[in-house]
């Protein structure tokens, strides 16, 4: 095996994502894993007024990203609508579970397809994409980007999901919708 084939199998090995920790704290393969298990994406179509759970985000296979070839340049797209994934972290204290981390990141999907395809254009920033979601993890808050609408919006789904979890929350994501 050459030199160079054996670092892309390494890189590709050090950067996992799985479900809790498989080596318990005693370090060996899997060290430096995260775990998504509490974040859940949360899709916004502001235009339609809707908000939605779709775990297929976490694969880059929302319902909003099926079907879509997505291209580097916005201009591309013919009848854009914009969309937000809304990462969204859970966690428990001592007073019960509540909403501990979010990051917002839009998508641009063309209404129409392109000629002679199924598919429809779309734009996505990959970089935005992974950035949103390691707010997340880290348990921060990042919605500044979103538009008002889709803020109240957002609030609204959160605080019908489980009021509990919304009075639970810390006042920065309260403040920030």
């Amino acid at each position: 095996m050459e030199k160079s084939e054996r670092e892309s199998i390494q890189k590709r090995t050090q950067f996992n994502i799985i479900k809790d920790d498989p080596t318990r704290g005693e370090g060996g393969y899997g060290v430096g894993t995260i775990s998504l298990e509490n974040v859940t994406p949360v899709i916004i179509d502001p235009e339609n007024q809707d908000v939605f759970i779709d775990m297929g985000a976490l694969h880059g296979r929302s319902r909003v990203e099926q079907k879509v070839s997505f291209k580097a340049k916005k201009d591309e797209l013919v009848q854009p609508q914009k969309y937000w994934i809304v990462w969204i972290a859970l966690d428990r204290g001592e007073e019960g579970a509540f909403y501990s981390g979010a990051g917002a990141c839009e998508i641009i999907v063309s209404k129409v397809t392109k000629e002679g395809s199924k598919k429809r254009l779309g734009h996505k920033s990959m970089p935005e994409h992974v950035n949103s979601l390691d707010k997340a993890i880290k348990r921060k808050f990042s919605l500044d980007k979103l538009d008002d609408i889709s803020k109240l919006l957002l609030k609204n789904f959160l605080v019908d999901f489980n009021n509990e979890y919304w009075e639970g929350s810390p006042e920065e994501l309260k403040k920030s919708l």
